[in-house]
Parts: structure tokens; C-alpha cells; sequence
């Protein structure tokens, strides 16, 4: 009962410990995702800033060298040359309105064209004024999967990744380059889990946040949050529609924490179970001397007295129970003894008493019949007596006096009869009663 209560107890500080340590766990990862989720969008719009000001500073040049075809694809090529992040430029001059896709700045999201080199790109578009007329267009493309090596090499964790979604839901940037230039949407229209399309629809929707989802059987945070452009003077603030997401596996957020809980478990566990061990061994060691006293209670139950235990040389209460109970057995031992003694003594009384009762019976006995006979012997002679008296008294005047002398003479023996019969029942008296 002492070691399940203390389980019980240890195992509620570890769940009360380790749910607060998993709490402060998510709060942290909730941090540094919104940390990171800045950090990324800083470096996707960092690549877009170089582009735009690239691009713009080459705008003026341009327009000075509007006639001149050779100068304008000298400066496509150095603005290629001079911006890593520009995979191809295209500068188009006198175009007409249905080549033009827009007349104001703006990034254009990806295509859904195979033909696109590179593996995809987004594109930065510019339109050329001469005045107050569009004369043409400066394409600047950034390369997918160029932007995504970029934005992934600051993944927060080894196995998280950022991703980038257009206004449609087209990947711009994520680390598997086969969904670049692809659709969300589309791509997980068929056997992922519903909450994945729930955390894309978010996103699209420019919501903030984060959710669980499931995918390829694993679980992962998703945080998310809308793309935003850091304000420079000069710079046109469209909004793009795009929304930044970073992906956390559960094992990478809990994965250690997890592996402590289990290794605190068991450890805990285990030290329980050497725990249990050590007590159960204590404790029967303890109880030894406990059972050895049940057993010797049992048999002077049964009646052995004889069998005495051993002194105890402990200094605790079993040991001290142990030699008063010692004490008690040899106190009782010769208690019973005595006790013994004395019944065999009043045995052997009782049956001095019980001869001499059969005895005093026998005298009772011989003494009843005695009385018995003498008082018949006594009763004769005095019935004789008293026949005589009466027949002397009735016939007094018609007597003899020979006749008178024979009834005296009856009476005077009958008399002497009774004397001696008196004088013996006195003698049989005494002797009985010595």
C-alpha cells in the first residue's frame, strides 16, 4: 500500500511536471515559429528587394537606350550576370497591349507551364514608360527552386522546412522540387488527410496560426501566417496574396522531450520495482522472527510447551517481542508445570479420597446391614418381653405361681439377650469409629 501510494504520487508529480514542461515546450515552439516565420519572410523578400532594385536601377538605362537593341540585351545580360537571384530576364520593347500582361509593376505568381526552365519561376514584371505610354515590358524571373535552397538553408529545426504559397495555392517555395509550379490543392486532392487542405485553405485565406496536421503518417505544427513586404521608399506595396508557412514534425518539437518522459517512466518504473524488491526483502527478513513467534504460539496452542526460541539479540520491537515472548513461554512452561505437578498430587488425593469413600461405603454398608440385623435380634426378644408383660398382666389372678415364675424367668433371659445385643452394637461403635 506505502509503495502503490507513492507510485501513484511520483507518477502524478512526473505527468504534472512533464504537462507543464510540454506546455512551456509548445509555447516555445510557438516563439520561435513566429520568430522563424519573420526570419523567412525577410529573406524571401530580401531576394525580391535585390531583384526589384536590380531591376530598377537598369529601368533608366533602358529607357536612354530605347532605339538600341544591342544596348538593351547588353543590359538583360549583365542584370543576369550581376543578380544571383535572376534566373533570365526578358526585356521586350514595342509591344503591343495583348503581349503586355499588366501596365503597373507587380510579381507574377508561377505558371502552371512545363516549359518554364529551371524547374519553375516567379517573376518580377515591370512595364516601360516613355512618357505617359507603355512601350514595353522587363520580365525578370526568379528561379523556384533556387528561392527555396535559400529560404530552406534557415530551416529551423533538421527536419522542418519553409514553404511559400501564391494566392491560388501554388507552391513557390518548398523543399521537394516536384511540387514547385504545382498546386496544393491538386497535389493533395487524393489520400492525405482532410487537415492538411484545412491548413492550405488557411493559409490561401491569409489567415494567422497554426494547426496539426497529418501527412505520409507523420504529424506535424504548421505555422503560418500572410506574406508580408518590408516598406522601402520608392517601392510599389501590392499586395501579393502570398502566405509563409514553416512545417514542424511533432518529433522534432516533442521528440526529446518524448524520450525523456519515457526514460523518466522508466527509470521511475524501475526504480519502483527495486524499490518493491528491497522492501519485500526487508520486510520478510523483519516478519522472520514474527513468524517464527506465530509458530511457537501455535504450538503451545496445541499444547507444547516444551520447545523454547531463541533469544533475540535485536534491540528493536520485534526483538524485544521476540525475548518477551521468551520470557512468557518460560513463565507459562513453568506455570503449566506446576500446574501439572499439582493436578498429578490431587490426582493421586482423589484417589486416596476415592479408596477411602469406597471404604467409608463399605463400613456404611456393613454397618446399615449390622444395625439392620441387630436391631432384628433386639426387636425379637422385646416383642417376647412385651407378650410376657401382657399375658401376666391379663391373667395375673389365674396364674400359678410356677407359671408366673416361668414367664418371669422368659423375660429375665430376653432381657439379658437384649443386654448383650446393646453391649455389642456399643463395642462395633467404637471399633468403627477408631
Amino acid at each position: 500500500m506505502v509503495l502503490g501510494a507513492l507510485a501513484v504520487l511520483l507518477m502524478a508529480a512526473l505527468l504534472i511536471m512533464f504537462s507543464y514542461s510540454r506546455k512551456a515546450v509548445k509555447e516555445e515552439v510557438l516563439q520561435e515559429g513566429a520568430q522563424t516565420l519573420e526570419a523567412t519572410m525577410l529573406n524571401i523578400d530580401n531576394v525580391f528587394l535585390s531583384v526589384e532594385q536590380s531591376v530598377g536601377n537598369i529601368y533608366w538605362k533602358i529607357i536612354n537606350h530605347a532605339d538600341q537593341p544591342d544596348k538593351i540585351e547588353e543590359y538583360r545580360r549583365r542584370l543576369v550576370e550581376n543578380n544571383r537571384f535572376i534566373a533570365d530576364c526578358t526585356i521586350v520593347m514595342n509591344a503591343d497591349s495583348s503581349t503586355m500582361s499588366t501596365i503597373t509593376p507587380r510579381w507574377i505568381a508561377p505558371q502552371q507551364d512545363d516549359s518554364i526552365r529551371n524547374g519553375g519561376v516567379t517573376s518580377f514584371y515591370l512595364p516601360i514608360y516613355i512618357g505617359e505610354k507603355a512601350v514595353g515590358f522587363l520580365r525578370a524571373d526568379v528561379s523556384l527552386s533556387m528561392l527555396s535552397k535559400i529560404v530552406l538553408e534557415a530551416k529551423p529545426s533538421p527536419n522542418s522546412y519553409c514553404t511559400l504559397l501564391g494566392e491560388n495555392g501554388s507552391y513557390i517555395v518548398h523543399p521537394d522540387g516536384r511540387k514547385l509550379n504545382h498546386n496544393v490543392f491538386e497535389w493533395h486532392k487524393e489520400g492525405y488527410d482532410p487537415s492538411v487542405k484545412e491548413a492550405a485553405q488557411a493559409m490561401v485565406d491569409g489567415e494567422t496560426g497554426y494547426k496539426y496536421v497529418s501527412m505520409d503518417g507523420n504529424d506535424y505544427y504548421v505555422f503560418y501566417k500572410p506574406y508580408e513586404r518590408a516598406e522601402v521608399p520608392g517601392r510599389i506595396m501590392t499586395n501579393l496574396g502570398w502566405s509563409a508557412g514553416i512545417v514542424y514534425p511533432e518529433d522534432d518539437i516533442f521528440g526529446e522531450y518524448n524520450n525523456l518522459l519515457y526514460m523518466e517512466l522508466l527509470i521511475s518504473i524501475v526504480g519502483l520495482l527495486l524499490l518493491l524488491l528491497f522492501c519485500q526483502t526487508f520486510i520478510q527478513h523483519q516478519l522472520l522472527p514474527l513468524r517464527m513467534l506465530s509458530r511457537s504460539a501455535q504450538r503451545i496452542s496445541e499444547g507444547h510447551y516444551d520447545q523454547l526460541i531463541p533469544a533475540s539479540t535485536q534491540h528493536d520491537e520485534v526483538g524485544r517481542l521476540q525475548n518477551h515472548f521468551l520470557e512468557m513461554q518460560q513463565r507459562l512452561a513453568k506455570h503449566v508445570g506446576e500446574m501439572e505437578q499439582l493436578t498429578e498430587t490431587l490426582k493421586e488425593r482423589g484417589e486416596v479420597l476415592q479408596a477411602a469413600y469406597e471404604q467409608a461405603e463399605i463400613a456404611d454398608r456393613m454397618k446399615t446391614n449390622f444395625l439392620y440385623n441387630m436391631s432384628n435380634q433386639i426387636i425379637t426378644p422385646i416383642n417376647g418381653i412385651y407378650s410376657n408383660v401382657m399375658f401376666i398382666s391379663e391373667h395375673f389372678e389365674e396364674l400359678t405361681e410356677e407359671k408366673t415364675n416361668q414367664l418371669v424367668d422368659e423375660i429375665h433371659l430376653r432381657g439379658e439377650r437384649i443386654t448383650d445385643l446393646l453391649d455389642q452394637l456399643i463395642t462395633e461403635s467404637e471399633r468403627c469409629a477408631t
